[in-house]
């Protein structure tokens, strides 16, 4: 009876992991290591010793973000600009900072766009996001991930004029720690430290310091030998008396600005214009080493992927020795599911939810609101992947089976 017990509790504690994270069916699972420095605003993570990335979040960038990101054959996945400029690369859209999370419109602020480049005169209509606390810094078993950072949570009653929406109640940011005697491995290996974790508490602010949001959000590193993952969960909580309202808008939600290997091969310039009237002015991107494509989960492929819905969408290219594979994956869970792929070929890698009029050319609407004291919650899997191939077909589906489950 104690070994068939025994057994049950192995079986339990090996095959979710690997459905959370089915990189463990394909090679060794890394030892990610996250380390806190808060003099600097910077939380750096490495796997193996080798950088994966850094969460900095200073004041001054408007939002926090990952930067840079690193595959696991040490390439850069990211763009340098603004941050650390490489020679070369595009120099438009100084808002596109790594990976972030944010709208163009939330109470009729542009949390998108703030950027350095916004005059001062200008910057009242402009959102910052502000982040409070570091709430977690270090590592977790995947037996107390999987217990505690995926519950069934995802609306909390929010309105929308075009999507209703399902209702589940749960924290998303409880931590519940094994207890003494219980299997500490992740990915079903003696490894203790092989999932990373970063939860930290925001607010989403006007100029003047008033809050509209409150975000806590956790993200989960993990990989092996050659496929890295960031799964991201962000809750937003109105705070505001008169709630808050995201219209639809081009411009959101979960972004990645890409190196400019992974850009679309264009011979014509681009010309991009925000809510607010500003023109950007895109150069071609018709060099030798760009060479990047979009497929998604319903076969779009290169720049007609832009404003379509999907499951996932995957762009790759060749960079040094090996393609490059980076994969966003949408949660069922989320609002607005099957997202919009704001994905664009000068390197704009993004995933909005809740443009619907925007993309679908006015046949859906959605102009999500959530009232005072109603959360909702965005789930997101990135995948890095260097191999001498894209991405193969079955870990996409691995991926993508696996991360469905979390509701």
């Amino acid at each position: 009876m104690i070994k068939s017990t025994l057994r049950k509790r192995f079986r339990k504690f090996f095959f979710l992991p690997a459905l959370l994270f089915p990189a463990i069916l394909h090679a060794q699972a890394m030892h990610i290591k996250v380390q806190h420095n808060p003099a600097a605003r910077t939380i750096t993570v490495t796997a193996d010793g080798k950088p994966f990335t850094t969460f900095i979040y200073p004041d001054t960038l408007a939002k926090p973000v990952l930067y840079p990101i690193y595959a696991a054959d040490g390439q850069l996945i990211t763009r340098g600009f603004p941050l650390a400029p490489r020679a070369g690369e595009p120099v438009d859209h100084p808002h596109h900072v790594g990976l972030w999370f944010n709208y163009e419109n939330v109470n009729g602020l542009d949390f998108w766009n703030n950027s350095y480049a916004i005059p001062a005169a200008k910057k009242s209509q402009y959102g910052w996001i502000h982040v409070d606390s570091i709430l977690e810094a270090g590592n977790i078993s995947s037996e107390a991930l999987a217990l505690t950072h995926y519950p069934n949570t995802n609306v909390t009653n929010p309105t929308s004029s075009g999507t209703a929406m399902p209702s589940h109640t749960a924290n998303p940011n409880a931590v519940v720690s094994p207890k003494p005697g219980e299997p500490t491995s992740s990915f079903g290996s003696p490894c203790a430290n092989c999932n990373g974790i970063i939860r930290y508490a925001a607010r989403w602010t006007d100029q003047e310091q008033n809050t509209l949001l409150k975000e806590h959000t956790t993200f989960i590193f993990n990989g092996n030998q050659d496929e890295w993952v960031i799964d991201r969960i962000a809750t937003l909580t109105a705070v505001a008396d008169a709630g808050v309202s995201f219209p639809d808008a081009k411009d959101g939600m979960l972004g990645l600005r890409v190196t400019k290997e992974l850009q679309i091969p264009s011979n014509t310039p681009g010309q991009f214009v925000d809510d607010k009237g500003n023109i950007t002015k895109v150069a071609a991107g018709n060099t030798p080493d760009i060479n990047g494509n979009y497929i998604t989960s319903e076969g779009k492929t290169g720049d007609s992927a832009w404003g379509t819905r999907g499951a996932w969408c995957m762009l790759y290219g060749k960079k040094g020795k090996d393609t490059l594979s980076i994969l966003i994956i949408d949660n069922p869970a989320n609002p607005g599911y099957p997202t919009y792929w704001h994905a664009r070929g000068y390197g704009l890698f993004a995933a909005n939810p809740l443009g619907q009029k925007i993309f679908s050319n006015g046949k859906q609407t959605m102009n999500f609101r959530l009232e005072k004291g109603q959360s909702a919650t965005f789930r997101h899997r990135i995948v890095i992947y260097a191999g001498y191939r894209r991405l193969p077909t079955g870990r996409i589906r691995a991926n993508t089976d696996g991360f469905a489950q979390l509701k």
